[in-house]
């Protein structure tokens, strides 16, 4: 009976033994184990999970485990805060970027709408200068010598291609129906030639202007008569 009575005892003291003596995990088991609890840890807020429902906060035995698992946490929230800060800023940038564009575009189309407005105001001056200063000179019968009455007409023509030095001006010679289109044609010519000779008295280039002869192919007036033939001996001049 004696012996019975302490074989129980000594049985609770080997197991007890046996589990005090368990060994140490090992540095590789630890470091899979605090692995796992960071992905626990990351699935978890990503999963909507507070930082307060870590699972491993008491396990008094393995602290790695719920460091880990803070850190998988922790790491989760700042990879999500970086991440959303980055696409707030892209699409700031992006917004910004815009509407640089758009102003950019806009004074573009205000730029090139004021181009064209004083594009078309010039061009304005310039048809009304050219309709005011051109105007028509006329020639006696069989003559090509500028009248006097018409050399006020040639200064202001000659004031209009200083005002404007880019402006050509063809000038036609025109005549009456009578003679030969040969002679007219000619006579066009010598009437041309002459209103070119004076406009360089006045001290225009002559290269700004080019001639051109046709008899009496343009009438203005049509009626056989001197009245009409006086109109048709002409120099006209047209802006080009």
């Amino acid at each position: 009976m004696r012996y019975g009575t302490y074989l129980v005892p000594a049985a609770i003291v080997l197991t007890l033994g046996s589990l005090a003596c368990k060994p140490p995990k090992t540095a590789e088991q630890i470091k899979q184990e605090t692995q796992a609890a960071f992905n626990e840890g990351v699935q978890a807020f990503k999963d909507g999970k507070g930082r307060e429902t870590n699972p491993y906060v008491n396990d008094k035995d393995n602290p790695h485990k719920a460091q880990g698992w803070f850190d998988g946490w922790d790491k989760a929230k700042a990879d999500k805060e970086a991440a959303d800060k980055a696409a707030a800023e892209k699409a700031a940038a992006d917004a910004k970027a815009a509407a640089d564009a758009k102003a950019a575009a806009d004074r573009a189309a205000a730029d090139e709408a004021a181009r064209r407005a004083a594009e078309a105001e010039k061009a304005a001056a310039f048809k009304a200068a050219a309709a005011k200063a051109l105007l028509t000179i006329h020639f006696d019968y069989d003559k090509s010598e500028i009248k006097e009455k018409d050399r006020a007409i040639l200064q202001g023509i000659a004031d209009f291609m200083k005002a404007f030095p880019a402006a050509k001006v063809e000038i036609e010679g025109h005549c009456d129906e009578r003679g030969t289109n040969e002679y007219n044609l000619a006579l066009g010519n010598k009437r041309a030639a002459a209103a070119l000779a004076y406009l360089k008295t006045l001290g225009v280039d002559e290269a700004r202007f080019t001639t051109i002869s046709y008899g009496k192919e343009k009438p203005v007036c049509t009626e056989a008569k001197e009245s009409c033939w006086s109109q048709n001996r002409r120099g006209e001049f047209k802006a080009k």
